[in-house]
């Protein structure tokens, strides 16, 4: 569907990371730590990665492109060059992101295990949705599985990094960096793509459907109220008054249809109620 003229179309999740440039950009710092560290050593290594954070920033700058992605990249370069000065060792540069990944995994898994999947609030956050999937079994069922698939990517970067860094392979913790960071990530972006539409689309149609079934039943109920009303109608006219006659006009049932016109209620049959017959005369009269 097409924007609406004179309004901004909704930056996408690609647009807010920087695009492609900007997942590209994120790798060249550490790229250049390395090399710089291989050849020049810790703090040739440092003002390097520092100067290409620093450049790229104002090469997106100039260039009119986000330049969020690139401040990101200058604090988190700034960082972990701290780090590795700090320790002494190249590999420092990598240890940030190594407890980062295992805070996220421990926070992800956290949030499935409370019935709070963290994947539901970014996405609605990101998607300017509400809170109302929390209340919706299945829609939270396809949360968890895209937090678990998040919880699995950062899982993932923390056991092969952590054990890359204690063997004291930097050079190979700049390739897991690189390829365990967003190749990685995108992945598992699919996954939770994959899970919510589902899940979301799957929950639409169970409400569609029960409100069909809902409606059906209270057709059926008022059908059945009707056929009730008819079928009284009937057995009233049949066993009681006759349809329109009014009421009293029949009384007693079968019995009292019995009773001649000269006859009381109390009178025996086949007796006259004028009293006993004269003597002399003929009781058929």
């Amino acid at each position: 569907m097409n924007a609406r003229p004179g309004k901004n179309p909704r930056p996408t999740m690609m647009d807010q990371l920087g695009g492609p440039r900007g997942l590209l950009y994120t790798g060249l710092p550490i790229i250049a730590f390395v090399v710089a560290n291989a050849a020049f050593g810790l703090t040739a290594a440092i003002v390097t990665a520092m100067a290409v954070a620093v450049g790229l920033a104002v090469l997106r700058l100039v260039r009119k492109e986000s330049v969020q992605p690139a401040i990101g990249g200058i604090i988190g370069v700034g960082t972990a060059s701290l780090v590795a000065w700090k320790t002494g060792s190249a590999k420092g540069y990598f240890l940030l992101g190594i407890w980062f990944s295992l805070a996220a995994a421990v926070v992800l898994l956290l949030s499935v295990l409370i019935r709070r999947p963290l994947a539901g609030y970014v996405w609605s956050a990101l998607n300017g949705q509400g809170q109302e999937w929390r209340e919706d079994r299945i829609v939270r069922r396809g949360y968890d599985i895209a937090t678990l698939a998040l919880f699995a990517v950062f899982a993932a970067r923390f056991v092969v990094q952590q054990w890359l860094y204690d063997h004291d392979s930097t050079g190979w913790l700049a390739f897991a960096r690189i390829a365990m960071g967003y190749p990685l990530l995108a992945l598992a972006l699919l996954v939770v793509v994959w899970a919510v539409r589902r899940a979301t689309k799957r929950s639409a149609g169970l409400r569609e459907a029960e409100a069909r079934q809902g409606t059906r039943e209270g057709e059926a109920r008022q059908e059945t109220r009707e056929a009730e009303a008819r079928q009284g109608a009937r057995g009233t006219e049949e066993y009681g008054r006759p349809a329109g006659a009014p009421e009293g006009a029949v009384r007693g049932g079968i019995g009292a249809a019995r009773v001649g016109p000269a006859e009381g209620p109390g009178t025996p049959w086949g007796r006259s109620a004028r009293g006993p017959a004269a003597p002399g005369s003929d009781p058929r009269i």
